[in-house]
């Protein structure tokens, strides 16, 4: 028999007093019963307050004022043996989709995504590794606007790593390419590749400072397209991020580009420079009206556009570079102008880059790496060599997120080589390992990010850790 109790943690003034408020026994077994602790009475709550207006909530209530910036609703468990546990989260997100802050004894584990319903539903939060004792779960505002009812947990397994396949969707792929799938494949579960996003690939100033800390270097280069974007480059943007590329993959080393595509048309609007192009703010250009008429000007300016980075693109092809290429990033959070109106102009534009580069312009050097979370954005098994994520949860916080790693292996019709292609805290091997959640790369975001998010111990610690790879350990094109 297993017993799992609940404990609450009612700070008053500067006395602290501790109350069980519930005590359940679970049975060992296949089929655990799941534990529920309703926010009401399980919950020290900050800067939140329980009602009962809407209807269909359990027990005597749930918490709003998750509006707030310091609200938060923080449950103490203790249980008699460490393991790892699945929990849930009952909810109310009336006024859309929403993620919600989940930290785990005061370190973040990572986002809960909690899908819009005007009823009171409930949201996978992930798995969660309970020391023996007391542990604190709480639930912080992340987006905020929306509503939390309860939580509940129950034992669980580590998360199993499926088998992967390493035939890239693009039946003429480069051998180079098809040769980066198969060691991404191969290595998918086992161990982590180290990537580092540069803001300037001329200077590389962010693995120069990761070098200078650790020994060592990424085994992974992230650049970015954002420069060659048109709109720019008639305003008077030049990149070196080519280049870097270049350099990098003669070292050995494996390349990404995403691309913070500046609008086409349609900038210096609500008070925005044209360098913030890319955000839906920035912009008045309509994707979804642009799309819809193939013979438009501004149909006809989104091909001039996905032209002029097909230019770079073959530049890399030509010199053998394979490209993990991560277009139409962060599309379902809204603040870029490609997911501004929803899923489907999005999946369209997707399509359309897939085909435009592929048929057109036989760039055959590419693995497309998608970058949206949720189903509904999804374009298709067909369209996608990779899934991923970008995780930001609270400086020097290294949990390697659970929920969205097997909310990803869970995405398409088959499961997929899974990645974190931005961070912020860097995911700590051992925690993702224990958790199973072993992440293909992670990318940390480059200037502050790299240097706040993450303090020097735990950079020279992951770097130099066995299950991670970085550069000098790279033979990837020694035999092609």
């Amino acid at each position: 028999m297993r017993y799992l109790r609940i404990v609450l943690a009612v700070l008053m003034m500067l006395n602290l007093s501790v109350a069980v408020v519930a005590q359940e026994m679970l049975e060992d077994g296949a089929d655990m019963e799941w534990i529920r602790y309703e926010v009401e009475d399980a919950a020290h709550l900050v800067d939140l307050r329980l009602t009962q207006t809407a209807k269909g909530y359990s027990g005597r209530g749930y918490a709003v004022g998750f509006t707030n910036d310091t609200g938060s609703a923080i449950f103490s468990v203790e249980i008699e043996q460490a393991g790892i546990y699945e929990v849930v989260v009952g909810y109310r997100a009336p006024n859309g989709e929403k993620y919600a802050m989940f930290l785990l004894n005061d370190e973040a584990v990572g986002n809960v995504y909690l899908p819009a319903t005007g009823t009171f539903s409930q949201a996978h939060a992930g798995k969660v590794l309970l020391n023996e004792g007391i542990n604190t779960l709480t639930i912080e505002k992340g987006w905020g606007w929306y509503e939390l009812d309860y939580i509940a947990l129950r034992p669980a397994e580590t998360i199993q790593i499926p088998q992967v396949s390493a035939e890239p969707i693009n039946p003429n792929a480069t051998p180079e390419v098809r040769a980066l799938l198969q060691f991404l494949a191969a290595n998918f579960g086992k161990r982590i590749i180290a990537g580092q996003q540069e803001y300037n690939g001329r200077l590389m100033r962010d693995t120069t400072y990761i070098k200078r800390i650790t020994g060592k270097e990424p085994a992974l280069l992230g650049l970015d397209f954002m420069d060659y974007s048109p709109s720019r480059v008639e305003r008077g943007t030049k990149s070196h991020d080519v280049e870097a590329a270049l350099d990098w993959h003669k070292r050995g080393g494996i390349v990404a580009f995403t691309w913070h595509w500046n609008a086409p048309k349609g900038l210096e609007v609500n008070g925005r420079e044209w360098w913030s192009g890319f955000y839906t703010d920035a912009t008045n250009f309509d994707i979804a009206a642009a799309l819809a008429d193939p013979e438009s000007e501004d149909y006809q300016l989104i091909l001039r556009d996905i032209d002029a980075i097909a230019v770079q693109l073959k530049r890399l092809q030509d010199a053998g570079v394979p490209v993990l290429w991560r277009p139409l990033h962060e599309a379902e959070g809204g603040w870029f102008w490609w997911g501004a109106n929803g899923p489907e102009p999005c999946k369209e534009l997707w399509k359309l880059l897939y085909h435009r580069l592929t048929e057109h312009h036989q760039l055959n050097n590419l693995l497309w790496v998608w970058n949206s979370i949720s189903p509904e954005w999804y374009p298709g098994d067909e369209y996608v060599d990779i899934v991923s994520c970008d995780i930001y949860t609270q400086p020097l916080s290294y949990g390697p997120s659970p929920a969205e790693f097997e909310r990803l292996l869970e995405l398409g019709e088959r499961p997929k080589i899974s990645a974190m292609a931005e961070n912020g805290g860097i995911p700590d091997p051992d925690a993702a390992q224990a958790y199973g959640a072993m992440w293909s790369w992670f990318m940390t975001w480059n200037g502050d990010i790299l240097r706040d998010w993450n303090d020097s111990e735990h950079l020279r610690r992951v770097y130099n850790h066995p299950l991670v790879i970085t550069l000098d350990q790279l033979e990837l094109w020694s035999n092609l």
